[in-house]
Formats: C-alpha cells, sequence, structure tokens
C-alpha cells in the first residue's frame, strides 16, 4: 500500500476516496471537492507534431509539483518567473493495469526546449536548458495550462513518449494535506539550516508542518552532496511516510475533509480527468496494479560537468540507457530496474565520443551549425564537411570498435539510425545530416 500510496497522494489525495468509500450521506462532500479541482484545457496549445501512442489502453501520466510564486508563496523566491516547476514525474501505467514505473526528471537535467507559446503573445525560441524553464516559459501569462502545455511539449520532444494527461500540486496544498495529518516524522542525521528553503531544523527525529514540512522536502543545499537527485529521494520517503499516515489517521469526517480539502483546492489537471470521480477511476486504476510491479525510477543521467567543465550545477540524462528506458515504456514493455541500473554503471561521455560532421541536405552552412550545437552538447567535433551526395535520412556511421558512442550519438538525435561505415575514420563516427534532422536531445 505504501507504495502505490506515493502516487496516490500526488493524484490529490483520490486513493483516499476510494480507500474511505464516498457514501450517499457525504453527498455534499462529494461536490465540494469536485469543483475544487481546476480543470486546464491544453490541447489546444500544445501544437502538432506529437509522439504517436504506440501502445493504446496504456497511460503516461505527467505530474508537476508547482514552484509557483503567486501569492502566499512568494516568500519562497525572488526575482524568479512567476511559474516554477519543483518536481517532475511520468507515471506510466501498462495497458493491462499488471504493472506500472513511475520516472523521476530531475529538474536540473539540461535538454532540448521547443519552442513554446509564452500566454503573452509572444512564442519562445528552441534552445537548451533545465527542464523545470518549460513550466516557466509556458506559464509567462500566469495560466497553468499554457505552464503544463510547454512541459508536456518538452518531456515529450526528449522522451518520445506521448503523455496522455497532467496532474499539477502547488506547495500550499501539500503544506494543508500535511497539517490535516498533524504533521509528518521525519528523522535528519544532521541540522538543516537552509535559508533557501526558510528552513532549521536539529539533528534527529522530529514531527514537522506548516513552514517546516514545506521546507524539509524543499531543502537541497544544505543536506548531502546539495544535488537535486537527492531531494528527489526525500522527497520520495516523504510522500511514503504522509501516504501511511494518511492511511491509519483519516479515518473522521473531519480530517478526511481536511485533506481532500486542501489536496484538491491545490490540483489542476487536464480537462479529462478533472473530476472526483475520473480521478477516483484513475486511483482504482493504480490500486489494481500489484505492489511488486510498481517500480520507481530516475532516469539515468551524469553530472554535465563530465562533459562541460563550467557547468556544475546541471546533469545531462545518459545515453543509450535513456533513450532504452523510455523506448520501452513507449512499447508497453516493463523496465527490469537492476538490469537498467547496472547497464548505466560506466556511462559514455558525450566529450568522448569524436564526430565528423557531414552536411548531406544540400543546404549551406548546415554541416557548421549542426557542427556548433554537437559541441554545446559536450561531443567532441574533429571535422565538418559535404556528404558525397544528398541523403533523406540522418544517419550515425561507424568504424570497427565505435560502436558504442555511435549508439550513444545516435540515440540523442531523434529518429536517426547507426550503421557500420567501413570508409569512416579510425576512432571517428560520421554523422551525415539529412533533412530530418531535429537536433539534440
Amino acid at each position: 500500500m505504501t507504495r502505490r500510496g506515493r502516487i496516490a497522494i500526488w493524484t490529490g489525495g483520490a486513493l483516499a476516496v476510494v480507500l474511505i468509500g464516498v457514501s450517499g450521506a457525504a453527498a455534499w462532500v462529494y461536490q465540494s471537492l469536485d469543483g475544487n479541482i481546476h480543470a486546464a484545457d491544453v490541447d489546444g496549445k500544445i501544437g502538432g507534431d506529437r509522439p504517436v501512442n504506440s501502445s493504446p489502453g496504456s497511460k503516461n501520466i505527467l505530474v508537476v509539483g508547482s514552484d509557483s510564486r503567486d501569492g502566499d508563496n512568494g516568500k519562497y523566491g525572488k526575482g524568479l518567473t512567476t511559474m516554477q516547476s519543483d518536481t517532475l514525474m511520468v507515471l506510466h501505467l501498462a495497458a493491462d493495469r499488471k504493472w506500472a514505473t513511475v520516472v523521476s526528471l530531475p529538474r536540473d537535467s539540461w535538454v532540448n526546449i521547443p519552442s513554446c507559446d509564452r500566454g503573452n503573445g509572444t512564442t519562445s525560441d528552441p534552445h537548451h536548458f533545465k527542464i523545470n524553464e518549460a513550466f516557466a516559459i509556458g506559464g509567462t501569462g500566469g495560466e497553468v495550462s499554457g505552464a503544463a502545455a510547454c512541459t508536456i511539449r518538452t518531456v515529450e520532444r526528449n522522451t518520445g513518449l506521448r503523455i496522455d494527461h497532467f496532474m499539477s500540486v502547488d506547495f500550499q496544498g501539500f503544506k494543508g494535506m500535511v497539517n490535516a495529518l498533524d504533521g509528518i516524522e521525519v528523522c535528519p542525521e544532521q541540522a538543516i539550516h537552509d535559508t533557501k528553503a526558510h528552513l532549521d531544523l536539529e539533528a534527529g527525529c522530529q514531527t514537522v508542518k506548516d513552514e517546516k514540512a514545506l521546507g524539509y522536502v524543499r531543502t537541497r543545499y544544505s543536506l548531502g552532496d546539495g544535488s537535486d537527485l537527492g531531494r528527489i529521494g526525500r522527497q520520495q520517503e516523504f510522500m511514503e511516510a504522509l501516504a501511511a499516515k494518511a492511511q491509519q489517521k483519516l479515518t473522521s469526517p473531519s480530517a478526511l475533509y481536511g485533506f481532500l480539502d486542501s489536496a484538491t483546492k491545490s490540483l489542476t489537471t487536464d480537462s479529462e480527468i478533472a473530476g472526483i470521480k475520473p480521478l477516483t477511476a484513475l486511483a482504482n486504476e493504480i490500486k489494481s496494479v500489484p505492489g511488486d510491479r510498481l517500480t520507481f525510477l530516475t532516469v539515468p543521467n551524469y553530472p554535465r560537468e563530465a562533459d562541460v567543465p563550467t557547468d556544475k550545477a546541471n546533469i545531462v540524462w545518459q545515453y543509450p540507457q535513456a533513450s532504452e528506458l523510455f523506448a520501452a515504456l513507449a512499447q508497453d514493455r516493463e523496465v527490469d530496474k537492476e538490469a537498467l541500473e547496472a547497464d548505466a554503471e560506466n556511462p559514455v561521455y558525450a566529450h568522448t565520443v569524436r564526430v565528423r560532421v557531414l552536411n548531406g541536405t544540400g543546404v549551406s552552412g548546415r554541416a557548421a551549425k549542426v557542427a556548433d550545437e554537437l559541441k554545446t552538447a559536450g561531443f567532441t567535433v574533429t571535422e565538418v564537411g559535404n556528404a558525397p551526395e544528398n541523403t533523406q535520412r540522418t544517419t550515425v556511421g561507424y568504424p570497427q570498435g565505435q560502436e558504442e558512442p555511435a549508439e550513444v550519438l545516435a540515440t540523442r538525435l531523434p529518429d536517426s539510425t547507426s550503421r557500420p561505415d567501413a570508409t569512416a575514420t579510425p576512432g571517428v563516427v560520421t554523422l551525415t545530416v539529412g533533412p530530418d534532422y531535429e537536433g539534440v536531445r
């Protein structure tokens, strides 16, 4: 139950409704909670050129912990874009509902941010940056629907997964859920003094609520290595404790109502699941997944500093492992967590991949532009030039012994393929750019 509960809390407490039951006598409560949930129409804002759904019946749900700076949340950051995303996960529910996988996408992931409608009459240019910037760009006009649309576009662009639904929970709703449970016990091994998270805690077990609970799940720089990966682990542990206590404590109508009132008031979803009834149906689907078939993962990654020494703040997704993970989910194949993590133990860094770039499009200057993109991504470009003849497909050719570097490059170029090339320079892979080239992930 506890592992399912971690997801259930992020679905606005829908699983709690299922567990307690909605009786006829509580109809007025049902209607009140149903009216709390905000619906956002994203269909007209996501745009075209989306991944196809290659596994009908499965569902990919994007879950965002919103770090909005509006209203009471303003104290948590100054000089920031109004809307920020603090937590980002994709929940994949298999078509047969016999397994599910939750993939955390660290907010410091350096990815391709596609062009997005800002919601204020302007459109952003495509570029590379932290993945959480997508929420801020789309939410420039202050609408969650725009923030969600840009985030969906970004996640789809970098994963190849078709996102079916989204839900966003903001800071204040999280705090209200914790308070309705009279706090959650945490046991930090060291004292925490984090001015950014507004948190001062002594070492040892203690119950936190209000600002301290919020600060605990937000703290980053004052614990461990200061990375977002460490924070993700703490958030998952906190959610597990929150779900367990909710199951124990939400037996009185007043406690249940306070918990769900806070959860639903802070919840925004796409129009299709914006209501207690569809969320309860979703929770029932999650509940049907066996506990040992529910897998929590973080996308394989490594510090971007390995490829770009000046960047000490961000991470990059590790290829080909990241693409293999997303391809499995797109095809509705269950992921072996242990095998994935074992395969990711020895990453092939982008800077170790030496690339010769050839222009196969006939468009002048194309090879040089692509070479600049590869360098920005950390690859080592050895030469640019023109292909002997134009091509319709972007390909990566490799000499003997360069299969793995070629795969690392090819899996970062959407729809490109790799193949042996006996004429390739030893130790160098050859990227032939076709008109289908879409940039580097």
